[in-house]
């Protein structure tokens, strides 16, 4: 289960980041670009929507500013989704460069200063995985836009290409994401307001409601779209106001169900999903841990 992001800050300073975010990327287990646009793994990319075919109009909503009140578990109080989350929809505001000719392109490199810089506490020396075991890692995905985008990960480096393959298999189908950012300090110090939707791999915590450390911790899981894949044991629905995308009859794009190319596509890599879980249900969660 992933963080709510501190989302209208990140947002608002996208495109102050944006040109400096790549500098210094090197190294890997494969070679790396200059910048996102130059491929490492490429493949053909799915022509985006027809740009005169009606759409769902983007939600309204003002993602990361409606605080709710902790519980005594440090969680924000559970509340019913809004209206305007029940179909949820935002264009993607990009951190990095989009892919210009519209393909999918990828690059894994090690973690910089510059990056470990960005990452603030959600790594330490404490932590159970080195930075030198972790590979920082730019991917295509498509967003609820149509449009293609880059997005970025931290994760063990033993598994960067594999993961590389699995988001460009994603790319090709056009399965959508809302966001993929590094996960930051800003992240950990916002107030709960249970409406972040970040597809992201490394944070250095425990399990929930465990002292071990989870999968994340060892850049050894991935969370994907978590408020349309939330997750829910006994009363606790994380992000708290994705309670609708409980139902899991619903259809729309970024829901993930047994069988479907998520799925398949991380179990081809050996990972395994949260959503089959049976003492409680992580939707969002893979992982190369099993937990």
């Amino acid at each position: 289960m992933g963080l709510g992001p501190a989302a209208a800050v990140i947002r608002g300073a996208a495109l102050l980041l944006a040109a400096a975010l790549l500098a210094g990327c090197s190294g890997g287990t494969t070679p790396v670009p200059a910048a996102p646009s130059v491929p490492v793994t490429s493949g053909a990319t799915t022509a985006p929507p027809d740009s005169a075919s009606p759409g769902p109009a983007y939600s309204e909503w003002e993602l990361g500013v409606h605080v709710l009140p902790r519980t005594a578990a440090g969680f924000g109080e559970i509340r019913p989704t809004p209206r305007a989350l029940r179909v949820r929809r935002y264009p993607t505001t990009d951190l990095l460069p989009p892919p210009a000719d519209g393909r999918f392109h990828a690059s894994i490199g090690t973690v910089t200063d510059a990056i470990r810089a960005r990452m603030g506490e959600t790594w330490s020396p404490a932590c159970p995985v080195a930075l030198a075991d972790l590979a920082y890692v730019t991917v295509s995905f498509r967003g609820f836009d149509g449009l293609a985008h880059t997005g970025e990960l931290v994760l063990a480096a033993s598994e960067a290409e594999d993961v590389v393959s699995v988001f460009r298999a994603l790319f090709a189908a056009g399965y959508p994401i809302e966001e993929m950012r590094l996960p930051t300090t800003a992240d950990l110090d916002a107030p709960p307001t249970g409406d972040g939707n970040d597809t992201a791999a490394l944070v250095c915590r425990a399990a929930r409601g465990q002292t071990s450390w989870s999968a994340h911790a060892y850049g050894l899981a991935i969370d994907v779209n978590p408020f349309l894949n939330p997750y829910h044991k006994g009363d606790v629905v994380l992000p708290e106001r994705a309670s609708a995308y409980l139902d899991r009859t619903r259809t729309q794009p970024g829901i993930i169900h047994a069988g479907d190319v998520v799925v398949r596509e991380f179990a081809r890599i050996g990972w395994s999903w949260g959503g089959s879980w049976s003492s409680l249900k992580d939707y969002q969660h893979f992982t190369a841990t099993g937990r």
